[in-house]
Order: structure tokens, then sequence, then C-alpha cells
């Protein structure tokens, strides 16, 4: 063999071996990244190939899948039964714009691709499993009430059950119908829904933080009561009315001018919504420790996964004594979402303790197995007995004989905070009404916690108020899941 030929062969060994090494790397490395790109149409072929799995409410589908017509390769797309009444839990599933919340979550589930689901046999050949399906918690009864009390109203509302963190209801409003963009042929409906002003496809009980108003004065109220600056909700506090702000000449109103919130103890001051009590107390409390009880009803947590993973709710750090006393009223830059002050209902309901959150009770192959199971989700106490006890007490008050009588129901132990949170340059917009609960059924020994923010009814501004327009609909929510 002359030289120009052994040269050219250990250069085309040289360009084999490369090419090898590039082949395996690519396999072997990149392999997954490359079959989980948006552009490897492959992936989205795999995924409706077949009918995919189902998401369970109630024992019953509220997904299913339908034969396409327009398309060769994506042979079936995702439909919904009641859609807009499930949207904020199910999320949607699209051959044009992926897929969101649950059905993203658990894509590889629904549509068979996941592990888990295939035989050895499967594995070895290849083949397409039967795809495995996810079974919520929710209860049809609580999200068609909450659905149907919100109606045409911008809003959000949550329950839970304090017992198991079980998510019992879940609804955003107005909401959209996810058949509409199921298909690849959806792009008017799409634009649609993106270019609303209302934001339909915000799913506002997880994703749209909000000032809260009062109802974040039952988390002040649990930090004095904890640190012993009062030792009970009957001890009559510090709180001069008027009240002005630390280091200011701003004087902070109360709602109620008559009400008696002079020096009120804390379920008074819970029964009128008295600002200056709520004020007063934080500034004397301190950001650091109404901060650290904040923390640990589930503020200032950003990996909040339900398994969805809701927004961060804020209670800030960097303020002074004036704007420490704001955030005792909800305001200055507190914001929360009503998943989270659902939690915060739902801990002092359970005895101060916090049950984890959480919309999914398993997942389970074609056969029924279960593959995963959220039932037993870790818990963590967030007050003292006492303190879950006095609050409650104080709670009932403000059902009874306070701001949020709308909330009552006959038979059953019913406690609540209202709140109307100002917002917009120089609280110039439309206030947000919010309500947060629990109630207790001795009769059927059910219980739940419930939050519900109303960012717009249409009503005038002066009607706007938290029993007025968020305790009727928690009111049908807390019926629903206790009777």
């Amino acid at each position: 063999m002359n030289k120009t030929i052994r040269r050219t062969a250990v250069v085309c060994l040289l360009m084999v071996l490369a090419l090898l090494v590039r082949v395996t790397w690519v396999q072997a490395y990149q392999g997954k990244a490359l079959a989980d790109n948006e552009r490897n149409r492959r992936t989205l072929i795999d995924q409706y190939a077949q009918p995919l799995g189902d998401i369970v409410v109630g024992g019953s589908a509220v997904t299913g899948s339908a034969r396409t017509t327009g398309s060769d390769d994506l042979k079936y797309k995702r439909t919904y039964t009641d859609g807009e009444l499930y949207a904020a839990v199910t999320g949607y599933s699209s051959q044009a714009y992926r897929s969101t919340q649950l059905e993203g979550i658990y894509s590889h589930v629904l549509d068979g691709t996941d592990s888990r689901l295939k035989n050895p046999l499967d594995a070895l050949t290849g083949k397409q499993a039967a795809p495995g399906s996810v079974v919520t918690t929710i209860d049809p009864a609580v999200q068609k009430a909450a659905f149907d009390a919100l109606g045409d109203k911008k809003g959000a509302a949550v329950a839970i059950d304090p017992a198991t963190g079980r998510i019992l209801g879940m609804v955003s409003t107005p909401s959209y119908d996810p058949s509409q963009i199921s298909g690849t042929d959806d792009g008017d409906a799409w634009q649609r829904l993106n270019d609303d002003p209302d934001k339909p496809m915000v799913n506002r009980a997880l994703r749209q933080p909000l000032p809260p108003g009062s109802t974040f004065k039952l988390v002040v109220a649990a930090a004095a009561l904890e640190d012993g600056l009062y030792g009970s909700v009957d001890t009559r506090t510090r709180s001069q009315d008027p009240y002005t702000l630390p280091g200011t000449s701003t004087v902070l109103p109360n709602e109620n001018a008559s009400a008696p919130c002079e020096n009120a103890t804390i379920r008074t001051a819970l029964r009128y919504s008295c600002n200056n009590v709520f004020a007063k107390m934080a500034a004397d409390l301190g950001k650091d420790k109404v901060g650290a009880m904040a923390a640990k009803m589930g503020f200032n947590d950003a990996e909040q996964d339900v398994p969805v993973r809701a927004a961060e709710s804020v209670y800030p750090s960097d303020m002074d004594d004036a704007q420490t006393a704001l955030t005792g009223i909800g305001q200055f830059e507190v914001t929360a979402t009503p998943l989270q002050m659902a939690m915060v209902s739902s801990a002092l309901a359970d005895d101060g303790v916090l049950q984890t959150p959480h919309m999914v009770s398993e997942v389970v192959d074609a056969g029924g197995d279960t593959l995963t199971s959220y039932e037993d989700e870790p818990s963590r106490r967030i007050v003292s007995s006492s303190t879950a006890e006095q609050l409650r007490s104080a709670m009932v008050t403000v059902v009874d004989q306070g701001t949020a009588t709308n909330a009552r129901i006959a038979g059953a132990e019913v406690g609540g905070k209202t709140g109307t949170a100002q917002h917009g340059v120089d609280n110039s917009q439309t206030p947000y009404a919010w309500f947060t609960s629990y109630a207790k059924d001795a009769s059927t020994g059910k219980e739940v916690a419930v939050a519900v923010v109303v960012e717009d009814s249409g009503a005038a501004r002066s009607e706007v108020s938290g029993n007025g327009l968020a305790a009727p609909i928690a009111k049908k929510m807390m019926e629903a899941a206790v009777r």
C-alpha cells in the first residue's frame, strides 16, 4: 500500500471514529434533551398517537380524547367535559401550544410514555404503553358551588380539607374551555383568549397574588399570641384610636368610625376589623416577628407546589416602622393568593397544624394500580393548640356578631375574616373583596377551610366589601363541603 492510500485510509478511519463518537454522544447524552425539545415533532406524534389518559374528579373523568380529522400524524386530540368548570384544575393539552397544569405535569403518564407504565416487553420493543390517569382531590359539589357563586365576577376561590390538606375546590373566573385550543388550528381562539383584558387563562386561585387586606389580620393576631405580646384574644390591647403611623403625621382611619376600637381586645378588633389595633400590633411586634409567622403560614415560599406551582405570596422585609404598621392590615407590599389565605384558615381549623395542600390524590396506571400517592403529605405545626382555639373562637364572633354575617350556616360552626384591600395609585381603583373562613359540622363530622377574592364584580366602589361579595360565595362552598 503506497503512502497516499495509507494516509487516506487513516483519515477515513478517523472520520468514522469521530462519527461514531458523535452518534454515541447524541444518543447517550443528548437523547432526552432532543426528545423533550418542543421542535421535535416525533414527541408530539407519540403524545397524540392514542387516546390520552384521564384526569378524574369525584370518580368520573372530566377529560377525554377524540379522533382528529385534519391531521395525518396527530391521531387524537384532547376533549373536556365541563371545561370551563375545571379549567383551573386541569389546565389544557394543546397540539399547537403544549400543555399546562395537571395536563403538563403528568403529560408522560397521560400519553403513555412514562417508563413506569411499560412492562419489560414494552421497554424492550419500544411499544407505547396504555396511558395512566390522574385522580384529583376535587369535590364536584364544592367546585360547582364556587363556580356558580362567582358567576360573572372576576375572582377566585379555594377550598381545603383542614384535616388532610386535600384541595376540594379551585375556581378562577372568568374561565375558558380548554377544548377551544386543543387542536392544531385553533389560532383564532388562542389569540382571543390571550388578548382578553380579563385574562381568563390566568389561574387566579394560584397565580394571581393580591393585597389580602384585613384577612391578613389573622396572621398578625397569631404572631401576637404566640409571642406573648397579649395573653389571650380577650386581653385589652394598647391601641390608641385614632392611630398615627410611626414616624409620620398620617392618621390611619377605621372603616367604622363608631366601632369600639380604642384599646380593643383581639376578639373585638377582629369583629369590627379595627385597623388601629392591628397596625399598632404589627409595629409593636416588628417586621421580623410578623414576617416569621407569615413564613410559617406559607408566605415567601417560592416553591409551593400543589402539584401545580403557586405564585409566591409575599410578606416584605425592607420596611420602616410605618410600613410595618401598614402590613398589619394587609397593605403596603403584602400580597397573597387565595390558596395562601385558605391555608391560614386551614391551619387554625386543624388546631394549629398546616397539612400540605394538594389537589392530586394519586396517579394510577391503566389497570388502576397506584404509581404515586399523595395521601400522606407532610404537615407542620404553625401555632399552638391554644392560639388556634382562641383565634377560631374570635373568628366565630366575626361571623355571628361582626363583619361576616353573610357566611352563617345554620347548625354549623363557622368562623371567618373579611377583607377589603385597596389598590391603585392613591387607592384609586375599586377595592378587592376578600373572605377567608372555616366551617365544621358536628352532625356530619366534615370540615373545610375556604378563601375567596373578588377582584371585580361591577359593583360601585361603595358597595364593595368582603361580607357583601366574598362571604356569600364562601358560604355556598362551605355548605357543599360539610353538608
